[in-house]
């Protein structure tokens, strides 16, 4: 199913290390579940910095931007460094040879 709702790609920075990840994971999941029906977490890519605390890069479908914050604003443990519309996705197949 193709949705008509905006994708948005939102940069965190989380106050923990990498095990402590499945718990915050389950506790969004379960967020969006009860509180955000109108919310999905479409994927997240986890990177460990040289401290050892977690950046992820999420991609979600939500009506607008304030839903996405309110439910990081109940996720907690974390700051948003950046949440932007994504305006479209491109592969290399995308750009064949002239």
């Amino acid at each position: 199913m193709i949705s008509d709702m905006p994708k948005y790609m939102i940069v965190r920075a989380f106050d923990c290390g990498e095990s402590e990840m499945p718990a915050v994971g389950r506790k969004s999941r379960q967020l969006i579940e009860s509180n955000y029906p109108a919310v999905t977490w479409e994927h997240s890519h986890v990177v460990v910095d040289d401290t050892g605390n977690v950046r992820t890069f999420c991609v979600y479908d939500a009506p607008d931007e304030a839903a996405v914050l309110a439910h990081s604003a109940e996720l907690g443990m974390h700051n948003i460094q950046s949440i932007d519309e994504i305006a479209g996705d491109v592969t290399p197949a995308d750009f064949p040879d002239a």
